[in-house]
């Protein structure tokens, strides 16, 4: 008997909470055709997505914080401080924010004060940080804070945001990711063009088993160090428009 109530208990808070999922998701839709903002793809993306990634990001935090405390120690010692690279990139709806990487260059430059390229400032052990995504643990913060979500866009530079096409510039109609579909499709070896359709079909397509794809397809190119460099650059090409 006690066995039956508990299921009716139970199957009576699986449909309270999701008929409060269906009634978010409406009210968010509406929302959105009203003010001509980015339209949620369903549920997953109206009301899911965003707690998810929260409570994934700090698990991954607690589990991961002596990996991070032993890599800070490290760049401090090899590259100074500060210990982060911290920069203002464009977020949900193109609002800036702050992100948060470990270093991987040094700041050396010419006679006339400028930076020297990305190949003269990158180190070796930068170079090792990137390609085993290390340096890019402390935007596990900026999930936490709302700037980003595990799965999306990647964020780029704000200089970049006037020569976005319109049909570009949909990339920020959600929130930026930790990491994307164009990331598990050669990252940065392909051109601006294919990453940038990448990033608008997963906008168009947002869904929890495409994120789990992606996140999957993740673990399996950082082992494997792919995409790292483009073919031009020690880094990424810069987009010109």
């Amino acid at each position: 008997m006690k066995k039956g109530w508990k299921f009716l208990a139970a199957a009576l808070t699986g449909a309270l909470a999701g008929a409060s999922i269906y009634k978010i998701t409406g009210k968010r839709q509406k929302k959105a055709q009203k003010t001509g903002r980015h339209i949620p793809y369903g549920p997953y993306e109206a009301a899911i997505k965003r707690p998810l990634d929260c409570i994934l990001a700090t698990g991954a935090v607690l589990l991961l914080s002596p990996v991070i405390l032993v890599t800070g120690v490290l760049v401090r010692l090899k590259l100074g401080s500060p210990v982060l690279f911290t920069q203002e990139r464009p977020g949900l709806d193109g609002k800036l924010f702050k992100l948060y990487k470990f270093r991987t260059m040094t700041d050396k430059r010419n006679a006339e004060g400028e930076l020297l390229p990305d190949e003269e400032r990158l180190t070796p052990f930068g170079q090792k940080l990137r390609s085993t995504s290390l340096d890019e643990l402390p935007e596990l913060i900026n999930i936490m804070k709302g700037d980003m979500a595990i799965v999306g866009p990647r964020p780029l530079l704000a200089e970049y945001m006037p020569l976005y096409t319109k049909r570009q510039a949909k990339r920020h109609e959600v929130r930026p990711g930790l990491t994307g579909l164009a990331q598990v499709s050669g990252r940065n070896e392909r051109s601006w063009e294919d990453r940038f359709e990448d990033d608008l079909r997963y906008v168009e397509h947002v869904s929890l088993i495409l994120d789990w794809k992606i996140i999957g397809k993740t673990l399996g190119v950082v082992l494997r160090h792919e995409g790292i460099s483009s073919n031009t650059s020690a880094t990424m090409e810069k987009f010109t428009g």
